[in-house]
């Protein structure tokens, strides 16, 4: 018998937790514990410690397939590829669009964002992270001059204020939530405010309970509170930052006393009170937030009420303090860093800059896509849908937008619409369903490469068994299609650290980075010489604005996009639980996860539920203006009154037939954390 011990990166939640994989006569079998890796010290969540069940599961796509006459028939990759390369040679380059994933490797997501500006020549590149986190990097650009989270994962445990708002920490990155834990035994004020009595919430010293999309006014009401009593740090203010006044002008409103936002987020006004206290006179708040915040077609004013705060009180650049961004899954901030966004190339070197521009075609020895961003996933969508034929074929690795998106109806309507739909991918999800063709992929465990946790950390994956059948690694298809397509010369790499060679070359903040570097702890960017050992603290003494200076930007409170109404009486909000990720396309393969919640259920108060008729576990309708699912009831105190609750990761009762399309105008991005919903009983019969 034969057995090892392979260290790699956990491929679900942004955290990055490291454990070995056992493999045992050359399958994977088991995980065990890598204490050395400094992230989890060997501890892991449930999704962790399961995260070997799916890698040989029945379902693994094999072999490539082609759909003729409406049904898969499996096909040589020579097939595949030579369809795939006549049908994209038939197109305008701004016919096509691709869809990078935020589950796959950087040298994955890099050459997909090659692939497409350098050989297809559309400039129409996305991800999944523009419908989750391109607040967070919009909104912290503007006040802090760059978009990540400033402090490393093992500093939260120094904070003395822990401030959680839109995430539930410990069920959607359970190790990060083991870094409060710490805190709070290190004596740390932990507040939560969130409109469910979540684990999180259950674990904190202080709970606001606030309405889904009053953010901003919850944190514009602190502000205030702590500049009426002089609590603001007035040193930071005057030597690192500017524009003070013009924030104090908004947040000094009448709008924002306390007793007015109060009756806004119907939280009690000795809470609100109390919180910026709290916050305020602690030595170091550190503030965790995710995509309940960004989310919102006001998430980037949430970003930036968030980062107003902090420079108020002087909790930057320094350890326990800090703006946390906790991204949703493995690779998110890696698919950002490698470009796999429309308006940037790797390192968010601007394509609309001429040397940026310039820069890249050089390093890439070919023409590239015109300087101008593309279509972001929402826009991509919405043409789809609204406009057919202005885009004919799309491109889409690892993401599963029927299930991920807000308006899951409108996104099918958009799939539809297609002349020509790719999916390349591990398993037939539901959006691979409606594609022309399907390309079978490796997964995590079966490929070397890297990838970028939440706290920008760069780790490394490392191959433990063969792909299944014929999968292949993301970026070996993607050098194969090349050279179909005549472009091998730009794509001449060998294997993953090839690939990533290349990204540190013209990557800035990864320049100081190679392979044998990462070993084993990884190194937090910007790492920008091989001497350096990376940046665990961002703006330790300067910003990264032109002049160094911290931007305050103000903001005003707005209503959500769709508010309650006489027919649509209650607020509607999603979210996950501990034991699946996302669409659940891994996790409801996981036997044991999927054991432990098999479906999804909505969350009504008692209150609620009485004046409806509804009892616990009771199937129900629940409606928008997009679309009704049924769902079992599930009465608890722990959801506020008014408000009910959805995860989203399960297909027969899926969460995304009910969120709203609509987008944020300065980032593209949807709402999908609120809008109004009605819940009625199901007649006896029906």
């Amino acid at each position: 018998m034969d057995v090892n011990y392979v260290p790699t990166t956990c491929p679900y939640c942004g955290t990055g937790c490291g454990f070995n994989l056992v493999v045992k006569d050359k399958k994977v079998v088991g995980v065990a514990p890598w204490h050395r890796n400094p992230v989890n010290e060997g501890k892991l969540c449930p999704k962790g410690t399961y995260a070997y069940e799916f890698i040989n599961h029945e379902d693994r796509l094999t072999k490539p397939l082609i759909k003729k006459d409406g049904k898969f028939v499996e096909a040589s990759w020579e097939d595949a590829y030579k369809l795939i390369s006549d049908k994209f040679k038939g197109y305008k380059p701004n016919e096509i669009a691709c869809l990078a994933s935020s589950r796959v490797s950087n040298e994955d997501n890099y050459l997909m964002q090659k692939f497409a500006r350098a050989v297809l020549k559309t400039p129409n590149i996305d991800h999944c992270a523009h419908l989750c986190h391109p607040s967070t990097v919009a909104g912290l650009a503007a006040v802090f001059g760059s978009g990540a989270m400033t402090n490393n994962i093992g500093d939260i445990s120094k904070a003395k204020c822990v401030f959680i708002i839109g995430s539930n920490t410990f069920e959607q990155h359970p190790l990060i939530g083991r870094q409060v834990i710490l805190a709070k035994k290190n004596g740390a004020k932990v507040i939560s405010v969130d409109p469910r009595n979540t684990a999180t919430a259950k674990q904190s010293d202080l709970f606001l309970q606030f309405i889904p999309g009053t953010d901003v006014s919850i944190l514009n009401g602190m502000m205030q509170e702590i500049i009426k009593n002089g609590w603001e740090n007035k040193d930071f203010i005057k030597a690192r930052t500017k524009d003070f006044e013009k924030l104090k002008e908004v947040v000094m409103k009448p709008e924002y006393s306390l007793d007015n936002v109060a009756k806004v987020t119907g939280v009690p006004t000795e809470s609100i009170k109390l919180a910026a206290e709290m916050f305020a006179k602690s030595e170091a708040t550190t503030i965790l937030y995710s995509t309940d915040i960004t989310q919102q077609v006001t998430g980037v004013d949430s970003v930036k009420s968030i980062a107003n705060i902090q420079m108020l009180t002087g909790n930057i650049g320094k350890p326990g303090s800090g703006v946390n961004a906790l991204h949703g899954e493995n690779n998110v901030q890696g698919a950002c860093d490698m470009g796999c966004l429309p308006n940037v190339f790797s390192g968010y070197q601007q394509v609309a800059n001429p040397d940026a521009h310039k820069k890249m075609a050089d390093a890439w020895g070919c023409g590239i896509a015109e300087g101008k961003p593309g279509y972001t996933v929402a826009e991509i969508i919405n043409v789809l849908a609204d406009k057919p034929g202005e885009l004919k074929a799309l491109y889409i690795m690892g993401e599963n937008p029927i299930l991920s998106d807000p308006d899951s109806q409108h996104v099918e309507k958009g799939l539809k619409n297609l002349e020509f739909l790719v999916v390349q991918d591990i398993f037939l999800s539901e959006t691979a369903a409606f594609a022309d063709v399907v390309l079978p992929a490796a997964c995590f465990a079966e490929k070397d490469g890297t990838q970028t946790n939440t706290e920008r950390r760069v780790q490394r994956w490392n191959k433990a068994q063969d792909p299944p059948g014929e999968a292949k690694a993301d970026w070996q298809i993607f050098c194969e299609l090349a050279k179909q397509m005549g472009a091998e010369k730009s794509f001449p790499y060998k294997n993953a650290e090839e690939v990533f060679v290349e990204i540190a070359k013209v990557t800035p903040y990864y320049s100081g980075m190679t392979y044998a570097r990462l070993k084993p702890e990884g190194i937090q960017w910007p790492c920008p010489t091989s001497d350096s050992t990376g940046t665990p603290i961002l703006h330790t003494e300067k910003f990264s604005t032109p002049d160094g200076l911290g931007v305050f930007t103000p903001v005003e409170w707005k209503a959500a996009a769709e508010v309650p109404d006489a027919e649509y009486p209650y607020v509607f909000t999603t979210g996950s639980v501990i034991f699946h990720l996302h669409s659940g396309t891994m996790t409801r393969r996981s036997y044991t996860l999927d054991n432990e919640v098999p479906t999804g259920w909505i969350e009504i108060n008692p209150e609620d539920a009485k004046s409806l008729g509804i009892k616990n576990n009771e199937v129900v309708k629940v409606s928008t203006r997009r679309g009704d699912v049924q769902v079992p009831a599930k009465v608890t105190k722990d959801i506020k009154k008014g408000v009910m609750f959805m995860p989203f990761h399960f297909s027969e009762c899926a969460a995304n037939t009910l969120t709203i399309n609509v987008m944020d105008p300065a980032t593209k991005s949807t709402e999908s954390k609120t809008c109004a919903v009605k819940v009625e009983k199901i007649p006896e019969g029906a």
